[in-house]
């Protein structure tokens, strides 16, 4: 999978807004004008709110990159880091798959703008592996965890965050939705109300442990172990 990102904009509020995008709509014509057989590569293309340097400004917005990958059928990647704070991309999913193919997420933990910290279970995580699940979207959705963080051990991180996303997903196939979509469905609205409030008290914790030992991976913390002897029998070695 080759995914295009861009850190294009300006840093102050620019005159022409539309020359920019005329610009990096040719470029990506051009680039994509040979196509490559999709059971050997899949190119996605990927927005961005802003960064340092493109604060009043960016040529590849959300908004462009939506419009692209709808015309030119190419996947569109969405980052939990590159959008407002107070923004979420589970709700991004299911109205960009209207329209794409397919979409691959790059899974992170932003603070503030794009930071990139380790993927932790928190409500984000989960809101995003639920509308994953709820919407039959487990074909059509690639995941990838994006981070960067060398104040921590990076094999650990990578597990964490791993592990984080895949429990995020078991909790979201545990939920009861068959039963959820009929009560919404008849309107009752405070009943789903009551049962998604139920529905976190779900013991997930025993099934991801199960879960694990089906897959011959450490339990609990039994992966911390693993972590430190590679550390010592390889990265010292180094």
């Amino acid at each position: 999978m080759t995914n295009i990102w861009i850190p294009d904009g300006y840093k102050d509020t620019p005159v022409d807004r539309l020359q920019p995008r005329e610009l990096l709509k040719d470029s990506l014509d051009k680039i994509f004008a040979n196509p490559i057989d999709p059971r050997h590569n899949l190119d996605s293309i990927e927005g961005k709110l802003f960064g340092l340097g493109v604060e009043s400004y960016t040529v590849g917005s959300h908004e462009f990159y939506l419009g692209y990958a709808a015309t030119r059928h190419t996947l569109l990647t969405l980052d939990a880091g590159h959008y407002h704070p107070t923004e979420t991309i589970a709700d991004k999913i299911s109205a960009s798959l209207l329209f794409v193919p397919e979409i691959l997420l790059h899974v992170s933990r932003g603070v503030r703008w794009d930071s990139d910290h380790v993927v932790i279970l928190n409500d984000d995580l989960q809101a995003i592996a639920q509308e994953i699940v709820r919407g039959g979207f487990l074909s059509r959705v690639h995941i990838g965890p994006d981070y960067f963080d060398a104040s921590i051990n990076r094999v650990a991180a990578w597990t964490i965050g791993a592990r984080n996303t895949l429990r995020a997903l078991l909790i979201a196939l545990l939920e009861p939705i068959d039963r959820l979509r009929l009560i919404e469905a008849n309107g009752d609205y405070t009943q789903r109300l009551a049962l998604l409030e139920e529905s976190k008290g779900l013991p997930f914790g025993a099934v991801w442990d199960y879960y694990c030992l089906q897959q011959s991976v450490p339990v609990g913390m039994e992966f911390m172990n693993e972590v430190r002897t590679y550390k010592q029998t390889v990265l010292a070695e180094r």
